[in-house]
């Protein structure tokens, strides 16, 4: 059965970040992100390109996959219901009841999910990539959610320790 891990940038540096990949032996790395960068020098090493020359230097392929990601109009949306119960983005918990909504239906009910199913690793596991630390505050745990119930993967969310 194809094993998957979900995992974001916040709580990460460069180097725990790659650990936490080798540790649940990561093979391939599907970044949903709209925009591949992140604002902070701490967060540097996740953008784009710093991220594809680690995550080579280590061996893990690197795919991007922006049908997956929310709009600009989507993510305006979860920050004014960010603003409304006063938590920052990189402080949220859960999404908005009306993002996921949105969400899935705009953008994953129309998602063909079989690329990415027919990509996965035979040995090893691939990995969900976005920004937020918490899958619950991410849009890739609906996308991991999705493949669980209609592919059968197995599921693991990766925590910064």
């Amino acid at each position: 059965m194809p094993r998957m891990v979900t995992i974001g940038v916040y709580g990460f540096d460069g180097a725990s970040f790659l650990q936490r990949l080798r540790h649940a032996d990561v093979r391939l790395l599907l970044d949903v992100r709209q925009r591949r960068g992140v604002r902070g020098s701490e967060y540097a090493w996740a953008n784009s390109l710093r991220l594809q020359a680690a995550l080579a230097d280590a061996r893990i392929a690197y795919e991007h996959h922006p049908e997956l990601a929310p709009t600009t109009e989507l993510r305006r949306l979860q920050y004014a219901e960010d603003d409304r119960q006063g938590v920052g983005k990189r402080s949220r918990r859960e999404l908005a009841a009306e993002y996921i909504r949105r969400y899935t239906t705009e953008i994953l009910d129309g998602a063909d999910l079989t690329p990415i199913v027919s990509a996965l690793p035979s040995s090893g596991t691939a990995a969900l990539f976005c920004v937020e630390r918490d899958p619950e505050a991410c849009h890739r745990s609906l996308i991991a959610q999705r493949l669980t119930e209609q592919h059968h993967i197995t599921l693991e969310h990766l925590r910064p320790l």
